[in-house]
Protein backbone atom coordinates (compact mmCIF):
# COMPACT_ATOMS: atom_id res chain seq x y z
CA UNK A 1 0.00 0.00 0.00
CA UNK A 2 2.69 2.45 0.68
CA UNK A 3 4.44 1.99 -2.92
CA UNK A 4 1.32 2.42 -4.21
CA UNK A 5 0.80 5.94 -2.35
CA UNK A 6 3.92 6.60 -3.63
CA UNK A 7 3.85 6.34 -6.94
CA UNK A 8 0.68 8.06 -7.02
CA UNK A 9 2.49 11.09 -5.40
CA UNK A 10 5.34 10.44 -8.26
CA UNK A 11 2.60 10.77 -11.17
CA UNK A 12 0.13 13.58 -9.59
CA UNK A 13 1.82 15.97 -11.16
CA UNK A 14 2.27 14.39 -14.44
CA UNK A 15 -1.82 14.01 -13.91
CA UNK A 16 -2.10 17.62 -13.72
CA UNK A 17 -0.03 18.69 -16.38
CA UNK A 18 -2.13 16.02 -18.26
CA UNK A 19 -5.12 17.88 -16.88
CA UNK A 20 -4.34 21.45 -18.21
CA UNK A 21 -3.34 20.20 -21.46
CA UNK A 22 -6.65 18.55 -22.72
CA UNK A 23 -8.71 21.45 -20.90
CA UNK A 24 -6.38 23.55 -23.09
CA UNK A 25 -7.41 21.49 -25.83
CA UNK A 26 -10.99 21.45 -24.96
CA UNK A 27 -10.75 25.05 -24.52
CA UNK A 28 -9.85 25.39 -28.19
CA UNK A 29 -11.59 23.31 -29.24
CA UNK A 30 -14.89 24.74 -28.01
CA UNK A 31 -13.82 28.60 -29.10
CA UNK A 32 -13.16 27.63 -32.61
CA UNK A 33 -16.96 25.87 -32.16
CA UNK A 34 -18.79 28.59 -31.11
CA UNK A 35 -16.56 30.81 -33.79
CA UNK A 36 -18.12 28.47 -36.46
CA UNK A 37 -21.47 28.98 -34.93
CA UNK A 38 -21.42 33.04 -34.88
CA UNK A 39 -20.55 32.97 -38.33
CA UNK A 40 -23.88 30.52 -38.85
CA UNK A 41 -25.90 33.11 -37.25
CA UNK A 42 -24.79 35.60 -39.03
CA UNK A 43 -25.88 34.42 -41.95
CA UNK A 44 -29.25 33.07 -40.69
CA UNK A 45 -29.56 36.94 -39.51
CA UNK A 46 -28.87 38.82 -42.53
CA UNK A 47 -30.80 36.36 -44.39
CA UNK A 48 -33.64 37.32 -42.35
CA UNK A 49 -34.48 40.43 -42.23
CA UNK A 50 -37.02 40.48 -38.98
CA UNK A 51 -35.28 42.26 -36.17
CA UNK A 52 -36.39 39.54 -33.73
CA UNK A 53 -34.48 36.88 -35.95
CA UNK A 54 -33.78 34.11 -33.37
CA UNK A 55 -30.33 33.86 -34.94
CA UNK A 56 -29.24 37.21 -34.04
CA UNK A 57 -30.09 36.70 -30.46
CA UNK A 58 -27.80 32.94 -30.63
CA UNK A 59 -24.85 35.15 -32.34
CA UNK A 60 -24.85 37.10 -29.17
CA UNK A 61 -24.98 33.81 -26.83
CA UNK A 62 -22.12 32.79 -28.80
CA UNK A 63 -19.88 35.91 -28.30
CA UNK A 64 -20.69 35.71 -24.80
CA UNK A 65 -19.62 31.86 -24.67
CA UNK A 66 -15.98 33.10 -25.99
CA UNK A 67 -15.79 35.77 -23.26
CA UNK A 68 -16.55 32.84 -21.29
CA UNK A 69 -14.13 30.41 -22.54
CA UNK A 70 -11.20 33.38 -22.36
CA UNK A 71 -12.09 33.82 -19.17
CA UNK A 72 -11.38 30.52 -18.05
CA UNK A 73 -8.05 30.30 -19.94
CA UNK A 74 -6.78 33.49 -18.72
CA UNK A 75 -3.80 31.57 -17.29
CA UNK A 76 -3.13 29.85 -20.49
CA UNK A 77 -1.87 32.70 -22.56
CA UNK A 78 -0.07 30.84 -24.88
CA UNK A 79 -3.55 29.50 -26.28
CA UNK A 80 -4.19 33.60 -26.85
CA UNK A 81 -2.33 33.53 -29.42
CA UNK A 82 -3.42 30.28 -30.97
CA UNK A 83 -6.89 31.16 -31.00
CA UNK A 84 -6.15 35.20 -31.95
CA UNK A 85 -6.61 33.99 -35.83
CA UNK A 86 -9.69 32.55 -35.45
CA UNK A 87 -12.09 35.78 -33.82
CA UNK A 88 -10.00 38.23 -35.79
CA UNK A 89 -12.15 38.28 -38.40
CA UNK A 90 -14.81 38.34 -35.94
CA UNK A 91 -13.65 41.42 -34.21
CA UNK A 92 -12.73 43.05 -37.25
CA UNK A 93 -16.14 42.46 -38.78
CA UNK A 94 -17.84 43.50 -35.76
CA UNK A 95 -15.98 46.81 -34.39
CA UNK A 96 -17.61 48.57 -37.35
CA UNK A 97 -21.30 49.19 -37.95
CA UNK A 98 -22.07 45.77 -38.49
CA UNK A 99 -21.48 44.91 -34.93
CA UNK A 100 -23.94 48.17 -33.52
CA UNK A 101 -25.93 45.28 -31.78
CA UNK A 102 -23.54 43.18 -30.28
CA UNK A 103 -20.97 46.02 -29.66
CA UNK A 104 -20.02 45.24 -25.89
CA UNK A 105 -19.74 41.45 -26.06
CA UNK A 106 -17.49 42.39 -29.09
CA UNK A 107 -15.67 44.95 -26.99
CA UNK A 108 -15.40 42.44 -24.12
CA UNK A 109 -13.25 39.86 -26.10
CA UNK A 110 -11.19 42.45 -27.53
CA UNK A 111 -10.68 43.96 -23.63
CA UNK A 112 -9.48 40.25 -22.95
CA UNK A 113 -7.74 39.64 -26.14
CA UNK A 114 -5.28 42.74 -25.55
CA UNK A 115 -5.07 41.73 -21.41
CA UNK A 116 -4.31 38.30 -21.49
CA UNK A 117 -1.67 37.22 -24.55
CA UNK A 118 1.76 37.69 -24.01
CA UNK A 119 1.98 40.64 -26.11
CA UNK A 120 -0.10 42.78 -28.46
CA UNK A 121 0.56 41.67 -32.09
CA UNK A 122 0.17 44.06 -35.00
CA UNK A 123 -2.70 42.17 -36.10
CA UNK A 124 -4.59 43.11 -32.70
CA UNK A 125 -3.33 46.86 -33.23
CA UNK A 126 -5.26 46.93 -36.57
CA UNK A 127 -8.43 47.17 -34.82
CA UNK A 128 -7.48 50.26 -32.63
CA UNK A 129 -8.45 52.33 -35.91
CA UNK A 130 -11.65 50.66 -35.81
CA UNK A 131 -13.06 51.42 -32.42
CA UNK A 132 -11.53 55.02 -32.48
CA UNK A 133 -13.52 55.88 -36.22
CA UNK A 134 -16.93 53.94 -34.41
CA UNK A 135 -15.95 56.03 -31.26
CA UNK A 136 -15.89 59.38 -33.31
CA UNK A 137 -19.12 58.43 -35.67
CA UNK A 138 -21.62 56.65 -33.62
CA UNK A 139 -20.30 54.86 -30.77
CA UNK A 140 -20.27 57.67 -27.83
CA UNK A 141 -22.36 55.17 -25.61
CA UNK A 142 -19.82 52.70 -25.86
CA UNK A 143 -16.92 54.98 -24.87
CA UNK A 144 -16.60 53.48 -21.52
CA UNK A 145 -16.45 49.92 -22.63
CA UNK A 146 -13.92 50.95 -25.86
CA UNK A 147 -11.47 52.69 -22.69
CA UNK A 148 -10.49 49.35 -21.62
CA UNK A 149 -8.91 47.86 -24.55
CA UNK A 150 -7.31 51.52 -25.40
CA UNK A 151 -5.61 51.28 -21.86
CA UNK A 152 -4.66 47.71 -22.37
CA UNK A 153 -3.10 49.38 -25.35
CA UNK A 154 -1.30 51.94 -24.09
CA UNK A 155 -0.29 49.84 -20.99
CA UNK A 156 0.74 46.96 -22.12
CA UNK A 157 1.80 47.89 -25.65
CA UNK A 158 3.61 51.28 -24.44
CA UNK A 159 6.84 50.82 -27.15
CA UNK A 160 4.59 50.34 -30.24
CA UNK A 161 2.24 53.33 -29.36
CA UNK A 162 5.35 55.86 -28.58
CA UNK A 163 7.16 54.71 -32.06
CA UNK A 164 5.06 53.49 -34.35
CA UNK A 165 4.28 56.57 -37.29
CA UNK A 166 1.88 54.78 -39.56
CA UNK A 167 -0.65 55.06 -37.69
CA UNK A 168 0.23 57.22 -35.33
CA UNK A 169 -1.64 56.26 -32.63
CA UNK A 170 -0.14 59.29 -30.71
CA UNK A 171 -1.23 61.87 -32.93
CA UNK A 172 -4.77 59.52 -33.29
CA UNK A 173 -5.53 59.04 -29.12
CA UNK A 174 -5.28 63.05 -29.19
CA UNK A 175 -7.46 63.96 -32.25
CA UNK A 176 -9.86 61.49 -30.58
CA UNK A 177 -9.85 62.99 -26.91
CA UNK A 178 -9.33 66.30 -28.10
CA UNK A 179 -12.58 66.07 -30.00
CA UNK A 180 -14.79 64.97 -27.55
CA UNK A 181 -13.91 67.11 -24.86
CA UNK A 182 -14.21 69.81 -26.56
CA UNK A 183 -17.63 68.60 -28.15
CA UNK A 184 -20.10 71.03 -26.44
CA UNK A 185 -22.85 68.95 -27.22
CA UNK A 186 -21.36 66.20 -25.12
CA UNK A 187 -22.71 65.98 -21.61
CA UNK A 188 -19.86 65.69 -18.54
CA UNK A 189 -20.87 62.04 -18.23
CA UNK A 190 -20.35 61.10 -22.23
CA UNK A 191 -16.48 62.17 -21.73
CA UNK A 192 -15.70 60.69 -18.10
CA UNK A 193 -13.48 58.00 -20.10
CA UNK A 194 -11.29 60.59 -21.67
CA UNK A 195 -9.31 62.29 -19.07
CA UNK A 196 -8.83 58.48 -17.77
CA UNK A 197 -7.36 57.48 -20.85
CA UNK A 198 -5.28 60.72 -20.65
CA UNK A 199 -4.24 59.59 -17.30
CA UNK A 200 -3.08 56.43 -18.68
CA UNK A 201 -0.42 58.42 -21.07
CA UNK A 202 1.03 60.23 -18.52
CA UNK A 203 1.50 57.40 -16.29
CA UNK A 204 2.78 54.83 -18.96
CA UNK A 205 4.56 57.17 -20.89
CA UNK A 206 6.82 59.31 -18.14
CA UNK A 207 9.30 61.27 -19.77
CA UNK A 208 8.44 60.13 -23.56
CA UNK A 209 5.57 62.04 -24.37
CA UNK A 210 6.64 66.03 -23.38
CA UNK A 211 4.88 67.50 -26.31
CA UNK A 212 1.56 66.44 -25.31
CA UNK A 213 2.00 67.81 -21.86
CA UNK A 214 0.63 71.09 -23.15
CA UNK A 215 -2.28 70.13 -25.59
CA UNK A 216 -3.51 67.78 -22.84
CA UNK A 217 -3.43 70.45 -20.41
CA UNK A 218 -5.09 73.12 -22.61
CA UNK A 219 -8.05 71.05 -23.61
CA UNK A 220 -8.40 69.48 -19.74
CA UNK A 221 -8.67 73.20 -18.23
CA UNK A 222 -10.88 74.53 -21.55
CA UNK A 223 -13.03 70.97 -20.50
CA UNK A 224 -12.76 72.22 -16.59
CA UNK A 225 -14.16 75.38 -16.90
CA UNK A 226 -17.56 74.69 -18.00
CA UNK A 227 -17.73 71.56 -16.23
CA UNK A 228 -20.50 70.91 -13.90
CA UNK A 229 -20.65 67.36 -13.23
CA UNK A 230 -17.97 67.15 -9.67
CA UNK A 231 -17.29 63.24 -10.44
CA UNK A 232 -15.53 64.86 -13.77
CA UNK A 233 -14.14 68.20 -12.37
CA UNK A 234 -12.21 65.56 -10.63
CA UNK A 235 -11.23 63.02 -13.26
CA UNK A 236 -10.22 66.57 -15.33
CA UNK A 237 -8.30 68.11 -11.91
CA UNK A 238 -6.13 64.39 -11.38
CA UNK A 239 -5.13 64.80 -15.09
CA UNK A 240 -3.12 68.09 -13.79
CA UNK A 241 -1.90 66.29 -10.43
CA UNK A 242 -0.75 63.16 -13.34
CA UNK A 243 1.07 65.90 -15.46
CA UNK A 244 2.65 67.07 -12.30
CA UNK A 245 3.54 63.88 -11.31
CA UNK A 246 4.95 63.33 -14.92
CA UNK A 247 6.86 66.57 -15.19
CA UNK A 248 6.29 68.50 -11.97
CA UNK A 249 8.72 71.64 -13.57
CA UNK A 250 7.15 70.86 -17.54
CA UNK A 251 3.38 71.29 -15.87
CA UNK A 252 3.77 74.19 -13.57
CA UNK A 253 5.85 76.52 -16.71
CA UNK A 254 2.78 75.43 -18.72
CA UNK A 255 0.02 76.22 -16.21
CA UNK A 256 2.00 79.84 -16.37
CA UNK A 257 2.94 79.98 -19.57
CA UNK A 258 -0.96 79.77 -20.15
CA UNK A 259 -2.17 82.11 -17.76
CA UNK A 260 -4.28 79.75 -15.68
CA UNK A 261 -2.07 78.55 -12.44
CA UNK A 262 -3.64 80.60 -9.53
CA UNK A 263 -6.67 79.69 -10.84
CA UNK A 264 -6.21 75.92 -11.34
CA UNK A 265 -4.76 75.79 -7.64
CA UNK A 266 -7.13 78.03 -6.84
CA UNK A 267 -9.63 75.23 -7.54
CA UNK A 268 -7.74 72.25 -6.44
CA UNK A 269 -7.89 73.64 -2.75
CA UNK A 270 -11.35 74.89 -2.65
CA UNK A 271 -11.81 71.07 -4.32
CA UNK A 272 -9.70 69.74 -1.73
CA UNK A 273 -11.91 71.75 1.79
CA UNK A 274 -15.22 71.06 -0.01
CA UNK A 275 -17.18 68.68 2.35
CA UNK A 276 -20.97 67.42 2.69
CA UNK A 277 -23.41 67.86 5.25
CA UNK A 278 -22.50 64.68 6.83
CA UNK A 279 -18.71 66.23 6.97
CA UNK A 280 -16.88 63.73 4.70
CA UNK A 281 -15.03 64.72 1.55
CA UNK A 282 -17.19 66.15 -1.55
CA UNK A 283 -14.50 65.14 -4.12
CA UNK A 284 -11.96 62.85 -4.66
CA UNK A 285 -13.80 59.96 -2.64
CA UNK A 286 -11.88 57.46 -4.04
CA UNK A 287 -8.42 55.89 -3.16
CA UNK A 288 -7.35 56.27 -6.63
CA UNK A 289 -8.34 59.91 -6.25
CA UNK A 290 -6.49 60.52 -3.35
CA UNK A 291 -3.91 59.00 -4.40
CA UNK A 292 -2.88 60.70 -7.76
CA UNK A 293 -3.44 64.51 -5.67
CA UNK A 294 -1.28 63.15 -3.31
CA UNK A 295 1.59 62.21 -6.02
CA UNK A 296 0.85 65.93 -7.77
CA UNK A 297 1.08 67.56 -4.88
CA UNK A 298 4.15 66.03 -3.66
CA UNK A 299 5.93 66.39 -6.55
CA UNK A 300 5.63 70.26 -6.38
CA UNK A 301 6.96 70.41 -3.22
CA UNK A 302 10.39 68.82 -4.71
CA UNK A 303 10.86 72.18 -6.91
CA UNK A 304 13.38 74.30 -6.12
CA UNK A 305 12.89 78.15 -4.34
CA UNK A 306 12.19 80.07 -7.39
CA UNK A 307 9.72 78.43 -9.21
CA UNK A 308 7.76 77.94 -5.83
CA UNK A 309 7.75 80.53 -3.36
CA UNK A 310 7.77 80.10 0.34
CA UNK A 311 3.62 80.90 0.85
CA UNK A 312 2.99 78.51 -1.88
CA UNK A 313 5.10 75.84 -0.56
CA UNK A 314 3.51 76.04 2.73
CA UNK A 315 -0.31 76.31 1.97
CA UNK A 316 0.22 72.48 -0.55
CA UNK A 317 2.25 70.76 2.25
CA UNK A 318 -0.55 70.95 4.23
CA UNK A 319 -2.63 70.23 1.79
CA UNK A 320 -0.85 67.23 1.19
CA UNK A 321 -0.52 66.10 4.68
CA UNK A 322 -4.33 66.32 5.34
CA UNK A 323 -4.62 64.11 1.83
CA UNK A 324 -2.20 61.71 2.66
CA UNK A 325 -4.36 60.99 6.41
CA UNK A 326 -7.71 60.69 4.63
CA UNK A 327 -5.95 58.33 2.49
CA UNK A 328 -4.68 56.63 5.21
CA UNK A 329 -8.12 56.14 6.72
CA UNK A 330 -9.68 54.85 3.83
CA UNK A 331 -7.58 52.08 2.77
CA UNK A 332 -7.77 51.45 6.58
CA UNK A 333 -11.41 51.14 6.61
CA UNK A 334 -11.09 49.34 3.38
CA UNK A 335 -9.08 46.74 4.49
CA UNK A 336 -11.30 46.38 7.50
CA UNK A 337 -14.38 46.15 5.21
CA UNK A 338 -12.71 43.36 3.36
CA UNK A 339 -11.59 41.29 6.45
CA UNK A 340 -15.35 41.36 7.74
CA UNK A 341 -16.80 40.42 4.21
CA UNK A 342 -14.13 37.56 4.60
CA UNK A 343 -15.07 36.27 8.24
CA UNK A 344 -18.78 36.43 7.15
CA UNK A 345 -17.71 34.08 4.22
CA UNK A 346 -16.08 31.13 5.86
CA UNK A 347 -18.31 31.96 8.33
CA UNK A 348 -19.19 28.27 9.65
CA UNK A 349 -16.81 27.01 7.04
CA UNK A 350 -13.31 27.24 9.23
CA UNK A 351 -10.28 25.81 7.34
CA UNK A 352 -7.59 23.62 9.23
CA UNK A 353 -5.37 26.70 7.72
CA UNK A 354 -6.80 29.27 9.22
CA UNK A 355 -5.31 29.77 12.64
CA UNK A 356 -2.25 30.14 10.40
CA UNK A 357 -3.62 32.92 8.54
CA UNK A 358 -2.37 35.56 11.26
CA UNK A 359 -3.98 38.82 11.87
CA UNK A 360 -4.33 40.67 8.53
CA UNK A 361 -1.83 43.39 9.21
CA UNK A 362 -0.80 42.81 6.18
CA UNK A 363 -3.37 43.96 4.95
CA UNK A 364 -4.00 47.09 7.50
CA UNK A 365 -2.65 49.49 4.48
CA UNK A 366 -4.14 48.09 1.26
CA UNK A 367 -1.10 45.72 0.72
CA UNK A 368 -2.67 42.72 -1.11
CA UNK A 369 -1.76 39.47 0.41
CA UNK A 370 -3.32 37.44 -1.90
CA UNK A 371 -1.94 34.75 -4.02
CA UNK A 372 -1.11 34.76 -7.68
CA UNK A 373 -3.95 32.90 -8.31
CA UNK A 374 -6.33 34.43 -6.09
CA UNK A 375 -5.28 38.01 -7.44
CA UNK A 376 -5.64 36.64 -11.34
CA UNK A 377 -8.75 35.52 -10.54
CA UNK A 378 -9.97 38.69 -8.71
CA UNK A 379 -8.68 41.25 -11.62
CA UNK A 380 -10.19 39.34 -14.31
CA UNK A 381 -13.51 39.56 -12.90
CA UNK A 382 -12.68 43.23 -12.40
CA UNK A 383 -11.79 43.53 -15.85
CA UNK A 384 -14.77 41.87 -17.11
CA UNK A 385 -16.79 44.51 -14.76
CA UNK A 386 -15.05 47.59 -16.48
CA UNK A 387 -15.86 46.00 -19.98
CA UNK A 388 -19.66 45.78 -19.02
CA UNK A 389 -20.25 49.15 -17.06
CA UNK A 390 -17.61 51.71 -16.20
CA UNK A 391 -18.77 54.51 -15.50
CA UNK A 392 -20.62 55.23 -11.65
CA UNK A 393 -23.50 56.71 -10.94
CA UNK A 394 -22.69 60.50 -9.59
CA UNK A 395 -25.07 62.62 -8.15
CA UNK A 396 -23.56 65.88 -7.33
CA UNK A 397 -26.47 66.85 -4.79
CA UNK A 398 -25.67 63.24 -3.12
CA UNK A 399 -25.00 63.15 0.46
CA UNK A 400 -24.10 59.78 1.18
CA UNK A 401 -21.05 58.89 2.23
CA UNK A 402 -20.55 56.17 0.04
CA UNK A 403 -17.15 56.22 -1.56
CA UNK A 404 -16.49 55.79 -5.53
CA UNK A 405 -14.92 52.82 -6.31
CA UNK A 406 -15.85 51.80 -9.92
CA UNK A 407 -12.10 51.28 -11.09
CA UNK A 408 -10.27 50.90 -7.86
CA UNK A 409 -8.46 48.13 -9.65
CA UNK A 410 -6.97 49.73 -12.40
CA UNK A 411 -3.26 48.64 -12.94
CA UNK A 412 -0.63 51.34 -13.24
CA UNK A 413 2.41 52.29 -12.90
CA UNK A 414 1.54 54.21 -9.87
CA UNK A 415 0.78 50.86 -7.96
CA UNK A 416 4.50 50.54 -7.31
CA UNK A 417 4.21 54.48 -5.61
CA UNK A 418 3.63 54.46 -2.02
CA UNK A 419 2.57 57.85 -1.76
CA UNK A 420 4.17 58.00 2.03
CA UNK A 421 7.67 57.06 1.24
CA UNK A 422 7.18 59.29 -1.70
CA UNK A 423 6.55 61.96 0.06
CA UNK A 424 8.92 61.41 3.13
CA UNK A 425 11.59 60.93 0.56
CA UNK A 426 10.49 64.14 -1.15
CA UNK A 427 10.44 66.13 1.83
CA UNK A 428 14.32 64.46 3.15
CA UNK A 429 15.68 65.22 -0.25
CA UNK A 430 14.52 69.01 0.29
CA UNK A 431 16.15 69.22 3.92
CA UNK A 432 19.31 68.39 2.17
CA UNK A 433 19.52 70.21 -0.77
CA UNK A 434 17.69 73.60 1.00
CA UNK A 435 18.33 73.37 4.31
CA UNK A 436 17.18 77.56 5.63
CA UNK A 437 13.73 76.37 3.01
CA UNK A 438 13.38 73.23 5.25
CA UNK A 439 13.84 74.85 8.31
CA UNK A 440 11.44 77.56 7.21
CA UNK A 441 8.95 75.70 6.50
CA UNK A 442 9.15 73.40 9.61
CA UNK A 443 8.78 76.65 11.59
CA UNK A 444 6.25 78.34 10.35
CA UNK A 445 3.75 74.55 10.65
CA UNK A 446 1.23 74.90 13.46
CA UNK A 447 1.51 72.19 16.20
CA UNK A 448 -1.47 69.93 14.27
CA UNK A 449 0.42 69.45 10.84
CA UNK A 450 3.49 68.86 12.86
CA UNK A 451 2.37 65.88 14.59
CA UNK A 452 0.70 65.20 11.27
CA UNK A 453 4.04 65.02 9.90
CA UNK A 454 5.49 63.09 12.26
CA UNK A 455 2.85 60.27 11.94
CA UNK A 456 3.50 60.73 8.28
CA UNK A 457 7.15 60.10 8.90
CA UNK A 458 6.53 57.01 10.83
CA UNK A 459 3.85 55.14 8.87
CA UNK A 460 6.45 55.90 5.94
CA UNK A 461 9.09 53.43 7.23
CA UNK A 462 6.51 51.30 8.99
CA UNK A 463 5.39 50.94 4.80
CA UNK A 464 9.24 50.43 4.10
CA UNK A 465 9.61 47.65 5.95
CA UNK A 466 6.17 45.97 4.82
CA UNK A 467 7.06 46.38 1.21
CA UNK A 468 10.53 44.36 1.85
CA UNK A 469 9.18 41.87 3.61
CA UNK A 470 6.47 41.61 0.60
CA UNK A 471 9.49 41.45 -1.98
CA UNK A 472 11.09 39.09 -0.11
CA UNK A 473 8.10 36.85 0.27
CA UNK A 474 7.24 37.07 -3.14
CA UNK A 475 11.21 36.22 -4.09
CA UNK A 476 10.60 33.01 -1.67
CA UNK A 477 7.07 31.94 -3.02
CA UNK A 478 8.76 32.55 -7.05
CA UNK A 479 12.16 30.28 -5.94
CA UNK A 480 10.00 27.09 -4.71
CA UNK A 481 7.28 27.33 -7.18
Amino acid sequence: MPEFGITCFNYYPKILLHAAVISAWVSHCWLHFQAAAFWRCMNTAEADEDADDPGALAAVGCLRAISTILESVSRLPHLFVQIEPTLLPIMRRMLTTDGQEVFEEILEIVSYMTFFSPTISLEMWSLWPLMIEALADWAIDFFPNILVPLDNYISRGTVHFLSCKEPDYQQSLWNMISSIMADKNLEDGDIEPAPKLIEVVFQNCKGQVDQWVEPYLRITVERLRRTEKSYLKCLLMQVIADALFYNSSLTLSILHKVGVATEVFSLWFQMLQQVKKSGVRANFKREHDKKVCCLGLTSLLGLPADQLPVEALGRIFRATLDLLVAYKDQVAEAAKEEEAEDDDDMDGFQTDDEDDDGDGSDKEMGVDAEDGDEADSIRLQKLAAQARAFRPNDEDDDDSDDDYSDDEELQSPIDEVDPFIFFVDTIKAMQVSDPLRFQNLTQTLEFHYQALANGVAQHAEQRRVEIEKEKMEKASAAATS
